[in-house]
């Protein structure tokens, strides 16, 4: 017999959604900052959205299939692709493409860190108390 309920089953999917969807969109918040200090002109957060989703299942589907038939090149086939769609979603060239792809990492690393600094310094503040 079961502790939880088919209600708390949906509760903990629902969460499960509402997280991924917010990952989802920090990200492309991140890939539009990169963007836009790229001087992107066609950045947007919608097009961002976009090449987030659409280059993560485009890439997932060719890493897969390329990964298939040569092995470890899958993953260089991914990466390509993700690159590939957002130069075609924010039309732009394959080196303003990949510098979004990488300055949209090192802004995430940077707020992760901000944010995790501030945080322990809030839990050492809360401690001495």
């Amino acid at each position: 017999m079961s502790m939880f309920g088919p209600g708390i089953v949906v509760a903990m999917g629902a969460t499960v959604i509402f997280a991924f969807l917010l990952a989802l969109f920090v990200a492309a918040i991140f890939l539009w900052m990169a963007a836009k200090l790229l001087g992107i002109e066609n950045a947007s957060v919608g097009r961002a959205v976009i090449a987030i989703v659409g280059g993560g299942i485009l890439g997932m589907i060719v890493g897969a299939i390329v990964g298939a038939v040569l092995g470890p090149l899958g993953s260089i086939a991914a990466f390509i692709t993700s690159i590939w769609v957002i130069k075609a979603v924010f039309d732009t060239d394959w080196l303003r493409a990949f510098l979004a792809w990488l300055l949209s990492g090192i802004i995430a690393i940077l707020v992760m860190g901000i944010l995790a600094l501030l945080g322990m310094f809030t839990i050492g503040a809360l401690a001495a108390l």
